[in-house]
Formats: C-alpha cells, structure tokens, sequence
C-alpha cells in the first residue's frame, strides 16, 4: 500500500472533524525531528501565518530524481499538515510530485473544507515550495 492509500485509509475510519483534527495533531507529533541548523531563512516557507521550515534531498537517477523533504512548525496542528504533505511526495520522484495534486488528497481526507482559510494558504505554500524543490531537482540534473 503507498503513503497516500494508507494515509487515507487511516482517515476512512475516522467519522467526525475533531477526531480528524486530533490525528492530524498526531501525525505532527510523529515527524522526526528537524535540527535546529536546519531552521534558517533559507528553508523557511512564506505565505505560512506560523513558521514553517521544509528541507530537501535528492537522490536516485538523474532523470527523474528522487526527493526526500524534512521540516518543521511552532503550530501542532501545522506540523500534522507538513506531515501529511510529507506523506504525499517524500521519497517520491521529482516528476510524479510535480503531477500530484495535494489539494485533491486532502479533499479526500476530508480536511479540505475544515481548515482556515490562513491553514490552506499556508498548506499551499508548502506544497508548492515541495513542487520549486522538485522542478531545481529536475533542472539542476539537465544541466
């Protein structure tokens, strides 16, 4: 089973939003941990109300990369959401995060319509902060 077919079963099973909102929480919990070196301007996300960092590694083929992103929140609630976007394109190749739209998968998840309008910007901006990462990965492996 992929991370986002496990990701969704895990959420099939919960019925109402606060019990969603409490494993997103969890997810959250879970992330590993980012060093503090890791916490610079440089891998901060903008567009996020709470501060967000997000790193990422390539490796695999030249051709269609393999990327690997670590990150972190102040937010409970926002790290859940890195969480879940990690879930979605960690350990993917550069070519199918460029193809996958979170948007649909968190419809699905059923968070989509509960999040702040300031949570789904923010989540945005996550994502396509993991899309620049894997479209530098596909350029810098052309050149």
């Amino acid at each position: 089973m992929n991370a986002i077919a496990a990701l969704l079963s895990d959420f099939e099973v919960l019925d109402d939003w606060e019990d969603r909102y409490k494993h997103v929480i969890e997810l959250g919990r879970d992330l590993p941990p980012l060093p503090e070196a890791d916490h610079a301007p440089e891998n901060k996300v903008k567009g996020c109300a709470s501060q967000v960092w997000i790193t990422s590694a390539t490796e695999g083929p030249a051709a269609d990369p393999v990327l690997t992103f670590r990150g972190d929140s102040d937010a409970l609630i926002v790290k859940g959401l890195i969480a879940i976007a990690f879930m979605i394109y960690s350990g993917k190749p550069a070519k199918e995060i460029l193809t996958t739209d979170a948007g649909e998968v968190l419809g699905r998840l059923g968070l989509a319509g509960h999040l702040t309008q300031q949570r789904s910007n923010g989540f945005a901006s996550m994502i396509q902060r993991i899309k620049h990462d894997a479209q530098a990965a596909l350029q810098a492996s052309s050149s």
